[in-house]
């Protein structure tokens, strides 16, 4: 144990009062200056010579008495001071010796100063009697304790296949995907645990030391989701499949389907296909056909002006010749071996060994890469890394190249400038015919009811204008504070960058005008910075 801390008491003297002060022991703490200073202010002494009393703290001897005021000093019981702290988690008492043969502080007396300072709860007996025994001035004691609450525990799921849909297909040593080894399909078998429960648990209220109950933390429940071919267990905590296949999570909803195959081509023998699985496309998919599919697309031939969108990826072994009308949409990766004259909507990363006149949006890294890795014309637009061997062309084809912010983040952000340009053109004519109106009734002109109800109509919708202006405006300038923060995204060119091609990040542009080679971008602040790779 510690030794006791440094303390002081007032005496009385028939020429004002004194300050004892008595020095810690080994281990304590000495008296400080405003425990003093607010401890003479309780008692009302405001008129005590400041300068002697900071002199006799700082002095190296144990005690110390020193007069501090003329004034007479009555009689003086012990006394505590009580704090509630750390959110009425517990209650924190200092006592102070009596005066001039003052009283001392009895049990009740402690007790009832609690109560007066709103203590009402988990009093603390045996730290009282500590007190009555030992006397320790200028100490902490705690004389209040709460009762904590116990907080629950929320439901978890666990799954017991794979549901990342990130992981990147093996390259060779030029470059190339292998596509004979992507194994990007969580296969199940039928009896097989896919996903198991634990149940949440409910925490337990607490109580503060003023009495006021203390919630514990809500929880969240959650119930395992799924669709058909799959069986929960009695107690709903597991689940099976029904079927030899392939499983995939989405939206929290676990699926379990057969693959649908074509044998052939998607064209006018099979329809377009929706299915709430994989497909899997021996041929080629013909323009004006599509693919809707929950799971994974994969197509072994070339796909043309097609539509085709996975909640999964999509994988081309062959590629896209797009005709300016194809699309691949995909909630996981596109993997393709070209892609030309296409759109590519990505919530993934695009791999792909070379890009002409494509608009690409991809919501992790675009990588084009093999023997050839070019991309030459369009747009592409990654919220993470773009990778190239060549971009643009030696012609000075247009090419962008943008990295940084979620694309989806930038289509809004400039559709949304846009609209407000549109808003203001439209409420500026609006305005017009309200001024056309206030200038004929001004000049006594008679307006017929007709035109009142016009008058009425145009100005309910300059109000409606207005509000969806300033609506727009929020979300526009709450955009641009993420488009003009964002730092990150590197655009990395192995072989040459041609002059044409323009280099975005984070919303900072960058217009190559002189070829460069083996480089990378990054931004720097408000520019862009080129370094050897």
């Amino acid at each position: 144990m510690s030794g006791k801390n440094g303390y002081f008491q007032l005496m009385t003297k028939e020429d004002g009062t004194y300050l004892r002060l008595y020095g810690p022991e080994e281990g304590g703490v000495p008296v400080l200056y405003d425990e003093v200073s607010n401890y003479l202010m309780d008692q009302n002494v405001y008129d005590f010579d400041k300068l002697v009393v900071g002199r006799a703290l700082n002095t190296p001897e144990g005690t110390a008495e020193v007069k501090i005021s003329s004034f007479l000093m009555p009689k003086t019981d012990e006394s505590v001071w009580v704090e509630i702290l750390e959110e009425r988690m517990y209650a924190r008492a200092r006592f102070y010796p009596p005066a001039n043969n003052g009283m001392l502080l009895s049990k009740d007396d402690i007790i009832n100063a609690l109560v007066r300072r709103g203590v009402k709860y988990g009093v603390d007996e045996e730290e009282i009697g500590k007190f009555l025994k030992e006397r320790r001035y200028c100490t902490d004691y705690i004389l209040a304790r709460a009762t904590a609450p116990v907080q629950g525990r929320d439901a978890k799921i666990t799954y017991h296949f794979n549901t990342d849909l990130t992981l990147k297909p093996k390259r060779n040593e030029d470059g190339s995907v292998d596509f004979h080894q992507l194994d990007m399909i969580s296969h199940c078998k039928k009896g097989g645990l896919l996903a198991t429960l634990t149940p949440m648990e409910p925490g337990k209220p607490g109580i503060d030391v003023c009495g006021n109950i203390i919630r514990p933390l809500k929880v969240n429940n959650k119930v395992l989701r799924h669709g058909k071919n799959i069986q929960l267990s009695p107690d709903g905590r597991q689940m099976f499949s029904l079927v030899d296949g392939h499983v995939t999570l989405t939206d929290g909803r676990v699926f379990v389907s057969d693959t649908f195959e074509v044998g052939a081509d998607v064209d006018a023998s099979t329809g377009d296909i929706v299915y709430e699985g994989n497909v899997v496309v021996k041929g080629n998919v013909i323009t004006g056909y599509s693919i809707h599919a929950r799971g994974d697309i994969e197509v072994n031939g070339v796909v043309e002006g097609a539509y085709i969108e996975a909640g999964g990826q999509i994988v081309l072994k062959r590629g896209m010749q797009g005709m300016n009308k194809g699309v691949l949409k995909a909630g996981g990766n596109v993997i393709s071996k070209f892609l030309e004259n296409a759109e590519v909507i990505s919530g993934g990363y695009v791999s792909t060994e070379s890009i002409l006149h494509c608009k690409i949006s991809a919501q992790g890294d675009v990588i084009v890469g093999g023997k050839r890795g070019f991309v030459t014309g369009g747009e592409i637009r990654s919220a993470s890394m773009i990778s190239v061997r060549t971009a643009g062309s030696m012609m000075g084809t247009v090419t962008l190249l943008e990295v940084g912010i979620d694309p989806k983040i930038i289509e809004e952000f400039r559709e949304l400038e846009k609209k407000i340009a549109v808003m203001m053109a439209d409420k500026e004519k609006l305005a017009q015919a309200l001024a056309l109106f206030r200038k004929k009734l001004s000049m006594g002109a008679q307006i017929s009811d007709e035109k009142k109800e016009y008058l009425k109509q145009v100005t309910q919708n300059n109000i409606m204008l207005e509000a969806q202006i300033r609506e727009a405006r929020k979300r526009y300038e709450d955009l641009k504070i993420q488009v003009d923060n964002n730092t990150s995204g590197i655009i990395k060119v192995s072989d040459i960058v041609y002059p044409g091609t323009k280099l975005t990040i984070s919303n900072v542009n960058y217009f190559v005008r002189d070829e460069v080679h083996h480089s990378k971008f990054v931004r720097d602040r408000a520019d862009i910075k080129v370094m050897p790779l």
